[in-house]
């Protein structure tokens, strides 16, 4: 029973870390939109304008552990002001998040062996494999729903060998973050 409530509550302490760090961008968002210089944004644009660029940026930051918070880019899709456009990027956002987890998965499971591979370990995935043995499938949701760095986990899930179909089934989870998140990040637009 104890087990389970440990599980539970690295689940929810995550969750909730989540919605603190959706929390705090959410206000910086809302109170840039109101006080912010509009001649700051133009200088931005430049890159911001690029299409292909941004979503390259958003790949590559998705697949190396998620440097950069999928929640900037929906900020960006905002920029199409229309809802089906919005959906669109979001969408497209989710389905490239998850095929980096699949991936990561994919990496960890054929090249664990490699010189590359435990280097990455060594260096960065080390606490993330303890929670992988202490919270097992916990982790997976854990990761897809909140900040945790999905790729790093999906790396190492694959790498200990973890049924890839469990793996492709518990991790579509991550589509509802990013459901959820850009319905929070719309309506604060709104604001």
């Amino acid at each position: 029973m104890t087990e389970y409530k440990s599980k539970y509550s690295f689940f929810f302490r995550n969750l909730l870390k989540g919605l603190i760090w959706l929390s705090a961008i959410i206000i910086l968002f809302v109170f840039a939109k109101h006080n912010m210089d509009r001649s700051l944004l133009l200088r931005f644009e430049p890159f911001l304008s690029k299409t292909a660029l941004v979503i390259t940026v958003f790949c590559i930051s998705e697949i190396v552990f998620g440097i950069i918070p999928p929640e900037l880019f929906m900020l960006w899709a905002l920029r199409t002001g229309e809802v089906t456009g919005y959906i669109g990027y979001v969408a497209l956002f989710a389905v490239l998040s998850y095929l980096a987890g699949v991936l990561g998965y994919l990496f960890g499971r054929y090249l664990n062996t490699t010189r590359l591979y435990r280097y990455l370990r060594n260096r960065f995935l080390t606490r993330t494999e303890q929670l992988l043995q202490t919270y097992g499938l916990y982790l997976i949701l854990v990761a897809a729903l909140t900040p945790v760095p999905f790729s790093a986990v999906a790396m190492l899930v694959g790498s200990v060998k973890y049924p890839g179909k469990n793996y492709a089934w518990w991790s579509l989870s991550r589509f509802i973050r990013f459901t959820v998140y850009a319905w929070i990040i719309w309506e604060a637009n709104m604001l």
